[in-house]
């Protein structure tokens, strides 16, 4: 896989390389990768994301799977107790009011039938990393057992809580996505931002 030279190599960490096969472009958001992969046409694309940037122009990558574009990921928060639950949901939104999450997520409060109670933070599976630093660089902790993953969200699902309370995080990104015929016509650039 050739690459493009960048001029300013550290402003897409965090972006994603899309190799087309017979080409590739440098400087995708995620949403941007999964509108590909979700096309016909570029659903057998590879996947890399830029990991850290050296000011030599070298590129640090790690392949992603195609399917993480297409499942959510989360962090399951459980307590036994309705006043320690509240606190660690209420901090949780209150972490987002403070610093912007990565991405769009949601949070939810809620009770399994067995009185255990869960914190749940949703979010699209390619931000997993992403989530994971935003919560340590917030400070955010609980005093109960924990969990995340892809399976965990399934297990969540599946149990169907009651959710007793509910919040929409939005995450305020720095790169604005293309869609449609905008993200379509740049696709032979090596370079896309």
């Amino acid at each position: 896989m050739k690459l493009p030279e960048l001029e300013k190599p550290e402003k897409y960490v965090g972006l994603y390389i899309f190799d087309f096969g017979d080409h590739t472009g440098v400087g995708f958001t995620a949403e941007e990768v999964a509108e590909l992969l979700e096309s016909e046409k570029y659903q057998d694309g590879k996947v890399y994301k830029i990991h850290k940037a050296y000011p030599d122009g070298r590129l640090e990558l790690k392949g992603v799977p195609s399917e993480t574009f297409q499942l959510e990921a989360g962090m399951f928060f459980y307590s036994s107790e309705m006043e320690t639950a509240r606190r660690d949901f209420k901090g949780l939104v209150n972490l987002a009011v403070k610093s912007s999450p990565p991405c769009r997520a949601k949070v939810h409060l809620a009770k399994y039938e067995d009185d255990k109670l869960v914190v749940a933070l949703i979010y699209p599976a390619e931000y997993d990393g992403e989530f994971s630093s935003w919560l340590l660089d917030g400070g955010y902790r609980t005093v109960g057992a924990a969990e995340g993953g892809v399976g965990a969200v399934q297990r969540y699902y599946d149990r169907q809580p009651e959710i007793l309370d509910r919040h929409q995080l939005f995450g305020q990104s720095e790169t604005i996505s293309r869609t449609g015929s905008e993200l379509l016509s740049s696709l032979k650039l090596a370079v896309q931002r």
